[in-house]
């Protein structure tokens, strides 16, 4: 762990949670500085609201700003878990010698599900007037560029390119990030270590297989019908790589911490559900959850995180920094 504070830059409340939960923890346990910082507020988020997993807030979903306000609630409890005490939602944040001006809200840009586990984009048409994908890159970099300054963490935390699983809010997420760095570069500040969040395809893969023999799972899918298991086999979403294509990366155990993930998942209600530690974990997984999809996801026994993102095809190396 890099002597010093971390920022993890998320689109959406419980993207902290289910992107980089062990990170967050495991940096707050050693009493380091953390910061969140997320985009929007999840105002087009779709709603759990099941037999198995009641929340009583289905009328939510398409209630954009009652849907954020409950989320936002969420996240507290989240980061409360997570040990986490700084907290910035990006709009909120002022523009370098603007601090009087109007600040816009950022919206979410909603997502449709395309692939098991992979998200896309929605029609042009029916985004938000403030969605978050159409906020000038500049913009929203600028904004997370003050953050950067004013904490001066050692790292700062996102999505890969591909913004994990392909959601467009996570994809401007990572886009943004980049380019805030560059820009506190370019201004010749120090610049913090870019780890991005991956994980080698054979660990997904391992994770995945661990959940289909796993008893209690089978348990689960006979009492919830709604409940789908991922294939192991099929095309993964874009955070895990082929391990031949990743350098050295930083692998974070989730055991130590699992607790607090646990319980921080369960406080994203609305987005999470079935959040379960296995009875006898793995080497791959220590248990499972779901998102609205309905299909279980595993719990894996380590985050995966590529430092500086040089070890990504195609991913800019980050200037070096200096402290």
């Amino acid at each position: 762990m890099p002597d010093g504070g971390l920022l993890a830059v998320h689109a959406h409340p419980d993207d902290e949670t289910l992107a980089t939960g062990a990170l967050l923890a495991t940096w707050a346990r050693a009493a380091l500085p953390v910061t969140v910082v997320t985009c929007t507020r999840g105002e087009r988020g779709e709603v759990i609201d099941t037999p198995a997993h009641p929340t009583g807030v289905a009328h939510l979903e398409g209630d954009g700003a009652a849907l954020a306000a409950h989320r936002e609630g969420e996240l507290a409890r989240a980061l409360a878990a997570l040990g986490v005490r700084d907290h910035v939602f990006l709009d909120a944040v002022a523009l370098p010698g603007n601090d009087g001006a109007a600040r816009p809200r950022y919206e979410d840009s909603g997502m449709a599900w395309v692939a098991p586990g992979v998200a896309g984009g929605v029609a042009t048409e029916q985004l938000p007037p403030r969605a978050f994908v159409g906020v000038p890159l500049d913009e929203a970099a600028a904004r997370l560029a003050a953050v950067v300054r004013e904490r001066r963490p050692a790292v700062v935390a996102t999505y890969e390119p591909g913004g994990g699983y392909g959601h467009p809010d996570h994809v401007r997420a990572h886009e943004v990030t980049v380019r805030a760095l560059d820009q506190v570069a370019a201004a010749g500040e120090p610049v913090p270590d870019l780890w991005l969040s991956v994980a080698p395809e054979s660990a997904v893969r391992a994770a995945r297989r661990a959940l289909a023999e796993d008893a209690q799972v089978a348990a689960l899918l006979a009492a919830d019908e709604r409940l789908t298991l991922p294939d192991p086999d099929e095309d993964l979403p874009p955070f895990a790589r082929a391990d031949e294509t990743l350098g050295t990366l930083r692998a974070v155990p989730v055991a130590p911490v699992l607790d607090a993930v646990l319980a921080a998942m369960r406080a994203h209600a609305t987005q999470v559900q079935h959040a379960t530690a296995a009875e006898r974990g793995t080497a791959a997984s220590l248990g499972w959850y779901a998102l609205s999809n309905d299909v279980l996801a595993p719990l894996p026994s380590h985050e995966f995180y590529a430092p500086s993102g040089g070890a990504l095809p195609g991913a800019p190396a980050r200037p070096r920094p200096t402290r």
